[in-house]
């Protein structure tokens, strides 16, 4: 299936699973929690009051060369937002893309969505704990920075 067909399917609307696309075309589904479902909201919010004229989107596709992946925060800059209004996915990758980690995750998951995303553009690449601990990297070289250079007021802990 293509990702239009993905979004276009009845059955696969309000599944309470995280739907992505894998290199084969294959559907990759994740179930997601109350509480990871709040930090991806507080993450949000703060990024909302930090970056008011960026464009902050939760679960946004993003087209990569293996296949569709949904960062579950991505944040683009004013000059990058462009008109997303009918694109069923990103075709660059967002400025930032945040991933909230669940037990299904590993850092080999993570290492390879860092550098899926930084193939399209993406700039930085977050990951917050299972605790609300925040990991910043440059999507790039996959370095581990202190903060944020992006939105370096953005905080190391999410509390809930």
């Amino acid at each position: 299936m293509t990702w239009e067909q993905i979004c276009d399917d009845p059955h696969l609307r309000d599944l309470p699973y995280k739907i992505e696309q894998d290199r084969h075309g294959r559907i990759v589904m994740s179930p997601t929690s109350v509480g990871h479902s709040r930090y991806q909201g507080r993450i949000l919010q703060i990024l909302g009051e930090l970056l008011p004229e960026w464009e902050i989107i939760p679960e946004c596709a993003v087209q990569t060369a293996e296949g569709v992946r949904v960062p579950d925060v991505a944040v683009l800059c004013p000059e990058r937002k462009g008109n997303l209004q009918d694109l069923p996915s990103l075709p660059i990758g967002p400025d930032i893309c945040v991933e909230v980690m669940s037990w299904t995750n590993s850092l080999e998951e993570m290492a390879e969505k860092r550098r899926l995303y930084a193939a399209r553009g993406c700039r930085e690449f977050w990951t917050c704990s299972k605790s609300g601990e925040m990991a910043f990297f440059d999507a790039g070289s996959g370095l581990a920075l202190g903060r944020s250079g992006i939105c370096s007021e953005f905080p190391t802990r999410i509390e809930l």
